[in-house]
């Protein structure tokens, strides 16, 4: 069972209670549900949606832009490696998610994927886990709130899966071991991973070219589905982080503090940090959706017209590999590229750096 009536409090009712997040690719709606716990339906909304890409495009700038540089690269390249492998092994193993019914749903924005292993426990364990291991003896601060916030963290986004319907058990608990044996074996090579990125004179090439050709076996995989497309945006995102931190290492924009500094203690929070934060979120979200917008509405009829794909039918013409993973691997490329270079340039030159 991935969430019932009598594990998530809801039930089957009138449209006016509530109505399953849309689908927007294929335009799938759920069955209107009834809510009878609403402080639990509004925590829960909130741990699915750190897996969801609102949160990560929000949550690795800030890191990069107001915090520290070299964890948020660090992050990503933690976050790529885990989605990857868990949206291939997901179209590997075509496992299917709960039935509905008798499990109602909450959210149906992933439902055309398969389920296990769950990507969203995946990321909901690989990203505390990792943003302790990458702080602790960089940052000056107790390892007990970091050993409190991996179980809050993870608990948090795995439960919430079950609660929206979309996963069972056996999914959590797959997609939870199997983050921790990604980890284990490919988290020593993180920092290997980030230095070569960053200095290796040809690392740019490299770095496309291999994200691009992961991105071209994903595809073959299986027939299509919304986890084809998500997991060229996650390959692209980190292409473009990677190759933008080359350049900006390149440049001298964002220089590391000396190890001799470590660990750093944490600044205090004063009125004016806190407005320059505000102020580089504001002006670098307004950047990249600037990048994302344009680079949405160039790529897909560029690639329609390349690959001679009608393209009256957006959705229609996703579906086709020529078409999503180029709008994709671009699109998000550009935008991981306008993080790590466009907007921390943006922010030497207007004075928030």
């Amino acid at each position: 069972d991935g969430g019932g009536g009598a594990l998530n409090g809801v039930r089957h009712g009138p449209a006016a209670e509530r109505r399953p997040r849309r689908n927007s690719l294929t335009g799938e709606e759920g069955e209107p549900a009834c809510v009878s716990n609403w402080p639990l339906y509004y925590l829960f909304c909130l741990g699915t949606e750190l897996g969801n890409e609102l949160f990560y495009i929000l949550f690795f700038p800030f890191w990069i832009w107001n915090l520290d540089a070299l964890v948020g690269r660090r992050l990503v390249i933690v976050w790529v490696m885990v989605m990857y492998l868990g949206q291939c092994t997901k179209d590997v193993i075509r496992w299917p998610r709960p039935a509905s019914p008798p499990v109602v749903k909450l959210e149906v924005l992933y439902n055309s994927e398969y389920g296990l292993p769950s990507t969203h426990a995946m990321s909901g364990t690989a990203i505390p886990i990792a943003l302790v291991l990458l702080t602790h003896g960089r940052w000056q601060y107790p390892l007990a709130y970091g050993l409190l916030l991996i179980p809050c963290w993870s608990l948090l986004v795995c439960l919430s899966r079950m609660y929206m319907g979309m996963h069972s058990l056996l999914d959590i608990i797959a997609g939870f071991l199997y983050t921790i044996v990604i980890l284990a074996v490919f988290y020593p090579f993180v920092g290997l991973i980030d230095n070569f990125n960053q200095t290796h004179r040809h690392a740019p090439l490299i770095i496309i070219g291999l994200h691009l050709a992961l991105g071209i076996f994903s595809f073959t995989l299986d027939t299509w589905s919304t986890s084809r497309g998500d997991t060229a945006e996650i390959l692209g995102s980190g292409a473009g982080i990677a190759c933008g931190s080359h350049v900006t290492h390149s440049l001298g924009l964002l220089a590391d503090p000396p190890a001799d500094l470590f660990p750093l203690p944490v600044p205090p929070l004063t009125l004016t940090v806190f407005a320059k934060a505000i102020l580089r979120v504001l002006v670098g979200m307004g950047v990249v959706l600037i990048v994302r917008n344009i680079m949405k509405k160039i790529s897909i009829p560029l690639a329609c017209k390349i690959f001679k794909i009608p393209c009256d039918d957006i959705q229609k013409a996703r579906q086709h590999m020529e078409v999503e993973l180029p709008y994709r691997y671009i699109t998000y490329g550009m935008v991981g590229f306008s993080i790590t270079f466009f907007v921390p340039y943006i922010f030497l030159f207007i004075g928030i750096s």
